[in-house]
């Protein structure tokens, strides 16, 4: 919870005004790509005009997720300028949640317009075969204190944001025209957020499907509630990189997340390219 909103919003312009800086005079980028599992190869198909850890940026915290490189990237992707979060932060990691989110608040105080955020989800439905791409049209979020708790501040967004539309209707039919075009399955879905960082049981996942949800991961509706809290469109998309608990027989592992998020990079790449020549 933020206590000193002040401080807080100091930190940000300070972050902020730091990443201008590296710029060199270019105009800031209006698109966000949020690089999940199995995006990071995408960060090499871009023309970059910096690419910096996130160590070096004045109180961004440390990605300490596996597979997460930890660095902001600006460049070129597919003719449009964008930033690309090779790295996201998790509640689980151990940062208070206004932490969490704190990139986004940077990103969005200084010109983002649009937020792209990418995940690798549990499967919840029994006929989903991973991997495949879910278009997140809504989340459920019960398990968590909100991003908005504590003291409002106002240069952010208003005191009780509307959450009827957090996922933007037009980004998810633009996406999945994409998809049709490069004959890539994408599916619309209800995305189900735990803070991790241990898998579900397979009670839980029984009690998240009968709520409505088809996947469930531990990261991006915290980023979802804070971009649309500051009018920032948000589109947000899943690769299903394994069955949740429960399902299907034998243990969930870590390793088994990665290499099927590896092995779908490739279409997750195109189609991510795919959109922003068309955004």
């Amino acid at each position: 919870m933020i206590e000193d909103k002040e401080k807080y919003l100091a930190s940000v312009k300070h972050a902020g005004d730091y990443i201008k800086g590296l710029l060199g005079g270019r105009k800031v980028p209006e698109i966000c790509i949020v690089l999940g599992s199995g995006l990071g190869p995408l960060a090499n198909t871009c023309e970059e005009y910096f690419s910096v850890p996130y160590s070096d940026i004045p109180d961004f915290p440390k990605s300490t997720a596996p597979g997460h490189a930890g660095k902001l990237i600006a460049g070129s992707l597919s003719g449009k300028d964008v930033f690309m979060m090779n790295g996201r932060f998790h509640y689980y990691e151990g940062y208070p949640i206004e932490t969490v989110v704190f990139y986004i608040r940077v990103l969005g105080m200084i010109g983002v317009k649009t937020l792209i955020l990418t995940n690798a989800a549990g499967g919840i439905k029994s006929d989903m075969v991973p991997p495949e791409f879910i278009a997140i049209e809504d989340h459920l979020t019960f398990f968590i204190e909100s991003v908005l708790r504590g003291p409002n501040i106002e240069e952010f967004g208003t005191r009780f944001p509307d959450q009827s539309a957090v996922y933007d209707k037009e980004l998810i039919a633009l996406l999945e025209d994409c998809a049709k075009g490069l004959g890539i399955k994408v599916s619309r879905g209800i995305y189900a957020y735990m803070k991790g960082p241990q898998y579900e049981t397979p009670a839980e996942i029984r009690a998240l499907r009968t709520l409505g949800a088809d996947c469930v991961g531990m990261s991006t509706v915290p980023e979802a509630v804070c971009a649309s809290h500051m009018g920032i469109r948000v589109l947000g998309m899943s690769c299903i990189t394994n069955m949740a608990a429960g399902i299907n027989k034998g243990p969930l592992s870590e390793k088994e997340v990665l290499d099927t998020a590896a092995a779908a990079s490739e279409q997750s790449c195109a189609l991510i390219k795919e959109l922003i020549g068309r955004l």
